[in-house]
């Protein structure tokens, strides 16, 4: 059984549908993709998938059980890190669990013990005003996971990055995966990141939006950069254009 589904999502404001009879479902230490252009319902459909809110249609469900409309069930990152900048790093990261009810002292045991394992080591004592915009997506990443072990929804987390800060963090996020196993969707405009991250790829486009293609990703070469100069993965970059098109 999938860890995650979303069967027949649809949502309508005022009689206007904005998205409709949409089915994703991620595996266990899944990476999917949701791309679309601007104004598809990209971010209508997270938001139903966070449970912040309930779809005209459809359901969600995380290992088998309904969760449609219940937030906190899974985690949901926003394009910015929003580490709050009167907090340190540490306490940025231990906030989803003093909100569950852990004591404040508790929750910095724990999230210490993932420090290394994230990279960022020494940095439990900094503000996030002091760190680099790689290593503050890093404490966003891991304050997303002990939220929720199990799924994260991903909202552009590297389009603030620039280019080699962005291809350094896609190599350590693909690495930290394999450890944590965390299932994930992300939404991305960048075409390259979705076929370099990802096990498959959702494409939404219409109006309203719907997921028009499926694509799974598979790579005959294991070494992700040398899949990037590929022909497959040329092949793959003019298949996904076509469809947004």
């Amino acid at each position: 059984m999938p860890i995650f589904q979303a069967k027949n999502i649809a949502q309508s404001y005022e009689g206007q549908a904005v998205i409709d009879d949409i089915s994703i479902q991620l595996e266990k230490n899944e990476i999917a993709c949701l791309i679309g252009t601007s104004g598809v319902g990209k971010t209508t459909l997270f938001q139903i998938l966070s449970g912040l809110h309930q779809p005209t249609m459809g359901h969600v469900l995380l290992d088998g059980h309904d969760i449609t409309g219940q937030a906190g069930k899974v985690s949901y990152m926003l394009q910015k890190d929003m580490l709050l900048p009167y907090r340190t790093i540490e306490d940025n990261i231990a906030l989803p669990l003093i909100i569950k009810g852990m004591s404040k002292k508790k929750a910095r045991i724990k999230v210490n013990s993932y420090f290394d394992q994230f990279g960022l080591s020494g940095t439990q004592k900094k503000y996030p005003s002091q760190l680099s915009g790689g290593m503050r997506q890093r404490a966003a990443l891991l304050r997303t996971y002990l939220f929720s072990n199990k799924v994260a929804l991903l909202d552009e987390p590297f389009s603030a990055l620039d280019a080699l800060t962005k291809h350094e963090m896609h190599q350590w996020y693909l690495s930290i995966m394999q450890k944590i196993e965390l299932a994930t969707l992300f939404v991305s405009h960048d075409i390259d990141e979705a076929i370099y991250l990802s096990d498959k790829v959702y494409v939404m486009a219409g109006s309203p939006g719907r997921i028009v293609k499926e694509i799974p990703i598979i790579r005959a070469l294991q070494d992700r950069d040398a899949f990037s100069l590929s022909p497959q993965f040329l092949m793959y970059k003019k298949q996904l254009l076509s469809y947004l098109q």
